[in-house]
């Protein structure tokens, strides 16, 4: 009869996302692992296959953490509901910047495939309630086409959440991006 375990997976996959989230899937090592979690290796391995499989779990919790489908479901719907999901982006309490999909976006190639998968998934789920949200405010323009641009600002916008704040813009970008895209 093995030992019992002295942690939990949900406290196993908190403290491995933010590393995954700075260093990158690629750039993150066992030994940052197990120094974040203060699980050893053999630990790891047996919760989790391998550093993919931690990867692709962290990711997984992070989707049902993040809160993007109760946001933009929530009533009513429209341009209030997209300006509270943009701003998931922003840096969060506990320091993380951006967002941890799209930063993942960065190595799309070097993902396992069912990661890869996941964060396809994500992408492909969020544009109709983004279109939801977009159609009930009764837009002169289509709402895909709005919806397209709305995910491409979100990308570009978590990317930049990694820079140094001196470098990353100034005044409140996510307002008068709304404020922008309510013209349309």
């Amino acid at each position: 009869m093995g030992r019992p375990r002295k942690f939990n997976r949900e406290g196993v996959l908190t403290k491995a996302l933010p590393v995954f989230w700075n260093q990158g899937f690629s750039g993150t090592t066992l030994q940052q692992l197990e120094q974040a979690t203060g699980v050893n290796k053999s630990g790891l391995y047996a919760e989790f296959a391998d550093k993919e499989d931690l990867f692709f779990h962290s990711l997984r919790f992070y989707f049902q953490k993040r809160g993007a489908q109760e946001i933009l479901t929530a009533q009513p719907r429209g341009w209030g509901n997209i300006e509270r999901f943009l701003r998931l982006a922003e840096q969060q309490p506990d320091g993380q910047r951006g967002c941890f999909a799209v930063n993942s976006l960065r190595e799309f190639p070097l993902l396992p495939p069912q990661v890869r998968a996941m964060v396809s998934d994500a992408h492909r789920k969020l544009r109709p309630l983004l279109m939801d949200n977009i159609s009930a405010a009764q837009p002169i323009m289509a709402a895909e086409r709005i919806a397209d641009i709305v995910m491409v600002f979100f990308s570009g916008f978590c990317i930049e959440q990694n820079l140094p704040a001196e470098d990353a813009g100034n005044g409140d970008r996510i307002a008068g991006f709304i404020q922008a895209m309510r013209l349309l």
